[in-house]
């Protein structure tokens, strides 16, 4: 049966629709600051550090700074460990080629990450650095310079050549057309640092920050500019890595002021 409207109930009707319209239409604003609200936060955690156990392949000359860098790292990320295992770059070129399991590295050369390009993400140099010839304390020998390094009477110790230290030593000194007999050739430059500090040698050429390390038994003597060389550390995620973006965070603050800061308070130059 056909429902005949009156004109008092199609008034009453039309009242009605006009008062739920607005009430529609406020409904539909708080929906929409709602999804702006939601989206925003979406946003923020999608921008948020994964929690992960980082495994960091590092340089031996990173040893002490890194561990500062570390800990801040993990103070201002937690839920997350950095982990780091240091030695000579051309040692953790080996370990990323046998697939050892790790999630970022950082070189003291770009020629060795240059050499891994097929198992890391893109590299960024971090910072630089510079050589010193490292004596015992009080510079016992009275070394000065370079050249005095050809004294046979020096027991001298230098990196092996195929360490980025030992490559950077090598290129000094056949510029400067120095021949050094040493009586050893290390695997790092932590290792050259130890023979002088034993007093097993008068002398080695190691990274400024190595020396600075170790004030209170070695004696840093400078290189001129024109006769030194310049040390770069880049530094990269690997493809293997089972934390992908949580390494790729740890690579990015390393370029940050914060960790920059770090790095420089300890002697390292600017990218």
């Amino acid at each position: 049966m056909t429902r005949v409207l009156t004109p008092r109930r199609a008034a009453s009707a039309v009242l009605t629709a006009a008062l739920l319209v607005p009430l529609a239409a406020c409904g539909s604003d708080k929906k929409d600051d709602s999804s702006t609200k939601d989206t925003g936060s979406s946003a923020s955690g999608a921008s948020a550090v994964p929690k992960a156990n980082l495994t960091v392949l590092a340089a031996a000359s990173l040893t002490d700074v890194f561990k500062k860098a570390g800990a801040a790292y993990e103070k201002e990320h937690p839920g997350t460990k950095v982990k780091f295992s240091f030695a000579g770059s051309q040692e953790l070129a080996a370990q990323v080629k046998q697939g050892a399991p790790a999630d970022a590295l950082v070189t003291a050369d770009t020629k060795t990450m240059d050499g891994l390009k097929s198992d890391t993400g893109a590299a960024t140099v971090i910072a630089k650095n510079r050589l010193v010839i490292a004596t015992g304390q009080g510079n016992p020998k009275k070394v000065g310079a370079l050249k005095d390094l050809a004294d046979t009477k020096l027991k001298v110790v230098l990196a092996a050549p195929e360490v980025p230290v030992g490559r950077y030593s090598k290129k000094v000194l056949d510029a400067q057309k120095i021949t050094v007999k040493p009586v050893s050739q290390e695997p790092n430059v932590r290792a050259v640092l130890s023979k002088v500090e034993l007093g097993e040698a008068d002398a080695g050429i190691v990274y400024k920050t190595d020396a600075a390390t170790a004030t209170a038994k070695v004696e840093a003597v400078d290189i001129p500019d024109a006769q030194n060389a310049v040390a770069s550390y880049p530094a990269a995620t690997l493809k293997t890595s089972k934390n992908a973006a949580a390494a790729a965070a740890f690579v990015q603050w390393l370029s940050t002021p914060e960790a920059q800061k770090i790095l420089q308070d300890a002697g390292f130059q600017k990218p």
